[in-house]
């Protein structure tokens, strides 16, 4: 380990350092989707628990539920995602980890949240020194490429002063999340895969600028698909990463910072493979929710009568101890924490933190 980091939220040449630790070890961080401070707290836990670092993110439908469904939604997305990130800065340090803060796909009609972001990210860092997301996810797939690359490159030049970078994406991952995607079936398979001269071409006009990652696509779906309905073929990123590296005469293998989105449900050797060809970071959301559920059903089932009744009606037993929210919601969070500590195992980060 050559990188040692302060534990916290990590930013600018930061981040860089621990995207470098990653792929030099030949591990990927889980960027775990979360909702609210029960999720986050759980994926900071989880990660101190495997000696890991981890990536927070937000889509715009889970920040506007931090914020809470009362407050309009335009405006609960983004004091939401301030909110959210303004608790893992206070927090992660204290869990002694490295945290990488990153909001989930934006496309074209949620542009507007990422520029209302980045000037909260300007305020957060005149004040205080150091900005408030460490990256924002762009994702334009769906438009043509010279408008994706494009509205990137103007974002990019946007928070490259705050020591932040951008995730974009290239070629469309199937499903939806939160509003953002398309149905796999309605999709023209070609574009499930990414082309490595439209990678080239980001390279090009956008590593000038500043930092930032790519979600290739190479026939990943979010959420949990049927088998053989879309096939993995992670060579696309190897071949990304070498026509890159040939054209620009590079001396590294793998010049791209690759980002594996839909990972929900696949397989612990695709996940390795792309990993060896340079992807640091996997998202994964449909299976965290899951488990979240899975231990608050349980919890339930087990103690249905106190969700009835504030007293047992045969035994007059108080049911106080059972249906208080913080007995049942931390049962979500440990099986949410079972299920990271199986994507951290997938993804080799495992004792791996670079936080000191």
């Amino acid at each position: 380990m050559t990188n040692q980091l302060p534990a916290g939220v990590v930013f600018g040449e930061e981040y860089r350092k621990l995207i470098s630790e990653c792929k030099a070890g030949g591990y990927a961080l889980p960027a775990v989707n979360v909702v609210g401070t029960d999720s986050i707290n759980a994926v900071m836990e989880a990660a101190a628990k495997n000696r890991s670092d981890v990536i927070i993110q937000l889509s715009n439908g889970g920040a506007s539920f931090y914020a809470g469904k009362g407050l309009d939604a335009a405006e609960a997305m983004i004091l939401g995602a301030v909110s959210a990130a303004q608790h893992v800065h206070l927090l992660a340090k204290h869990y002694g980890i490295c945290v990488v803060l990153h909001t989930d796909h934006a496309n074209r009609k949620l542009i507007p949240w990422i520029d209302a972001l980045i000037d909260r990210g300007e305020d957060h860092k005149k004040k205080f020194g150091v900005p408030l997301f460490s990256s924002h996810m762009v994702d334009l797939s769906e438009e043509p490429l010279d408008e994706n690359l494009s509205e990137s490159a103007r974002l990019l030049k946007r928070v490259v002063d705050l020591d932040m970078s951008i995730e974009i994406e290239l070629g469309i991952t199937g499903g939806e999340e939160d509003g953002v995607g398309s149905d796999v079936d309605t999709i023209d398979n070609s574009k499930l895969y990414t082309q490595p001269e439209d990678v080239l071409e980001a390279y090009d006009r956008l590593n000038p600028i500043g930092h930032f990652s790519v979600a290739a696509s190479f026939g990943n779906v979010h959420g949990v698909y049927k088998p053989g309905n879309v096939v993995l073929r992670p060579e696309i990123l190897e071949a990304s990463q070498k026509l890159v590296s040939a054209t620009h005469g590079l001396s590294s293998e793998k010049p791209l910072d690759l980002v594996f989105h839909g990972g929900s449900g696949s397989s612990a050797e695709n996940i390795k493979e792309a990993i060896d060809y340079g992807v640091f970071k996997m998202n994964i959301d449909t299976d965290t929710q899951f488990a979240f559920s899975k231990g608050v059903g349980e919890f339930v089932t087990e103690n249905s009568m106190a969700f009835l009744h504030q007293i047992h009606p045969e035994t007059d037993q108080p049911l106080k101890k059972f249906y208080d929210p913080r007995k049942w919601l931390r049962r979500g969070e440990e099986t949410m924490i079972e299920r990271l500590d199986q994507a951290f195992a997938e993804l080799g980060s495992v004792g791996k933190s670079v936080a000191k």
